[in-house]
C-alpha cells in the first residue's frame, strides 16, 4: 500500500468516528440524560488536551531541536495563533452550543438545528487540521513524527468523536427531526474533519517549513475548544464530578495510546 493511500485511509478514521456516534439515533429511543451528555463531552475534553501535549506540542519542539534553548518559541507563538484563529471563527461562523438558547457571532436567520451543527463544525476543523499536519509530517519523512504517532491520534479523536456524533443527531431526533435526517446532520457536522486534513497534506511542500508552528497551532486551536466549550459543558448544572473523572479517562486514554503507538 503506498504511502498516500495508508495516510488517506488515517485521515478518514476520525470521521468513521462520528458517522457510528451518529448512527446511535437508529437504536436509542430517548435523548442522552444530561449526565451521560457530560461524561462523553469531558472525554473528548481529556481526549483532547492529551493529544494536544503529546501529539502535537511535544513533537513540534523535537522538530524544533535545532534551535537548543529556544525550541520552545514554534510551540508558543504556534499556540497562541491557533487561539486567536478559534477566537476569530468563533466571532464570524454563527454558531449554538447544546443547552443554550442564545446563539453566537454574527446575526443570521438560521435554524437551531443548522446553528448547533455549525458549532460542532467549528471545533472539528482543528481535529482534522491536526491530523492533516501529522500526517504530512510523516510523509516527509520527519523524524520526530511517526505512522503509528499519526494513527494514534486518528483513533484518539475518532475514539471523542463517536460521542459527539450522538450528541448531535441524538437531540435533533428529541427536538422532532427525523432519524434519517438527524443521522445525517450528525454525521455530516464530522466531514469537515478529513476534508481539513487533506487540504492540509495537499498543501505539505508549503508547510513543511513551518511544520513546528502548525503542530502548535493545531494544539492551541483544540485547547480552545476545550476551554471555551467542552468543559463548560461538562461542568453545566448542578455539581457532579463525573465529568472531571471521565476527563481523567479520556487523558489518560489518549495519553496510552500516544506512547504504545507512537
Amino acid at each position: 500500500m503506498s504511502l498516500e493511500l495508508q495516510a488517506l485511509r488515517g485521515i478518514i478514521i476520525p470521521f468513521i468516528g462520528t458517522a457510528l456516534g451518529a448512527a446511535c439515533v437508529f437504536f436509542m429511543q430517548k435523548a442522552l440524560h444530561s449526565s451521560v451528555q457530560r461524561i462523553l463531552t469531558g472525554f473528548a475534553a481529556g481526549v483532547m488536551v492529551a493529544a494536544s501535549i503529546w501529539s502535537l506540542l511535544i513533537p513540534a519542539m523535537e522538530q524544533a531541536g535545532h534551535m537548543g534553548k529556544w525550541s520552545f518559541v514554534p510551540a508558543v507563538s504556534g499556540f497562541w495563533l491557533g487561539i486567536l484563529f478559534l477566537l476569530l471563527l468563533d466571532r464570524i461562523i454563527p454558531h449554538l452550543h447544546r443547552d443554550c438558547d442564545k446563539p453566537e457571532g454574527p446575526r443570521v436567520k438560521l435554524k437551531r438545528t443548522t446553528m448547533l451543527v455549525l458549532a460542532v463544525t467549528l471545533h472539528n476543523i482543528p481535529e482534522g487540521m491536526a491530523v492533516g499536519v501529522l500526517f504530512a509530517g510523516w510523509l516527509s519523512g520527519g523524524e520526530a513524527i511517526t505512522m503509528s504517532g499519526a494513527l494514534a491520534l486518528s483513533i484518539g479523536i475518532a475514539i471523542q468523536n463517536f460521542p459527539e456524533g450522538a450528541i448531535i443527531s441524538m437531540p435533533l431526533y428529541s427536538e422532532g427531526m427525523g432519524k434519517g435526517k438527524a443521522f445525517l446532520y450528525g454525521t455530516l457536522s464530522g466531514i469537515v474533519e478529513p476534508v481539513a486534513a487533506a487540504l492540509t497534506i495537499v498543501l505539505s511542500p508549503i508547510i513543511l517549513p513551518v511544520l513546528p508552528y502548525l503542530l502548535s497551532f493545531a494544539a492551541g486551536a483544540m485547547v480552545y475548544v476545550v476551554v471555551e466549550e467542552l468543559i463548560p459543558e461538562m461542568s453545566a448544572g448542578e455539581h457532579s464530578n463525573i465529568g472531571t473523572l471521565s476527563f481523567a479517562l479520556g487523558f489518560t486514554v489518549m495519553l496510552a495510546l500516544d506512547v504504545a503507538l507512537g
